[in-house]
């Protein structure tokens, strides 16, 4: 196992919109991840979980309480380029190729752009004999895959994912989330994946947190599924119990 643990103590997240009245974003939330694990975050929506994310990817600041990634804030974690993440929007650049778009970050952390990283995370994520295509001639879970092999370019200690499927039919996420799976064994990085899909959060994970509003943990799911996971666990009667019970957990 690689990456690095997180620790999360005490964290609260308020904001104070222009009418005054203070919005409870996170609230007090208590928990750690194990270096080389794969944590999953579902709730409803508003509870808290990208705000979570954009916390511990320090794109936000918290209110109170503290965040460590293998004993460091995230300002330094982002700034010794030890953190890769990966929206629902691929945020490829369009007028770059696949190839040109992974070496983007090497040049944005001013290091030489190591190439056969490059082609042997194209490879990883299924891309081969499309490195000088652009986004615009690719599919949607295509462009994904190039974000995600983007977000790992530079080795980094954690690998943040905010419903980085979240915009592709049905069929295509499921295919994606084997992709996945098969891409994290290979690396088996410390990750952390908000997503709205219970099916998608078990298949994935080795513990799901269940939010629930105003921005706290409802329940922690130990997700018992051995690895590699494979198509045929979506089908069997265990995850579909387990998922049924998380589901459960989120109605009001």
């Amino acid at each position: 196992m690689s990456g690095a643990g997180i620790e999360i103590r005490d964290l609260a997240k308020r904001y104070t919109p222009r009418r005054g009245v203070i919005v409870e974003a996170i609230r007090h939330l208590d928990f750690t991840v194990a270096a080389g694990e794969f944590l999953a975050i579902v709730g409803p929506s508003g509870c808290g979980k990208s705000t979570l994310l954009h916390l511990i990817a320090g794109l936000e600041q918290p209110s109170h309480g503290s965040i460590r990634i293998g004993g460091l804030v995230p300002e330094d974690v982002v700034k010794h380029h030890g953190l890769g993440i990966a929206f629902q929007d691929s945020a490829l650049l369009p007028w770059l190729s696949v190839e040109d778009n992974l070496a983007l970050p090497f040049k944005l952390a001013g290091v030489a752009v190591n190439r056969r990283e490059v082609l042997s995370l194209i490879e990883l994520v299924g891309l081969r004999g499309f490195e000088r295509t652009r986004p615009r001639q690719l599919s949607g879970g295509m462009r994904q895959r190039a974000a995600i092999a983007r977000s790992l370019c530079l080795d980094p200690d954690l690998l943040l994912l905010d419903e980085p499927f979240g915009a592709l039919d049905a069929v295509t996420r499921r295919r994606l989330n084997i992709e996945l799976e098969r891409i994290w064994q290979a690396r088996a990085i410390t990750t952390l994946l908000v997503t709205h899909s219970v099916e998608e959060a078990l298949f994935l994970s080795d513990r799901t947190i269940v939010m629930e509003k105003p921005g706290a943990i409802a329940q922690v799911v130990n997700v018992p599924f051995p690895r590699p996971r494979t198509p045929e666990l979506l089908r069997c009667d265990e995850f579909h119990r387990l998922t049924d019970q998380v589901t459960l957990c989120l109605q009001p």
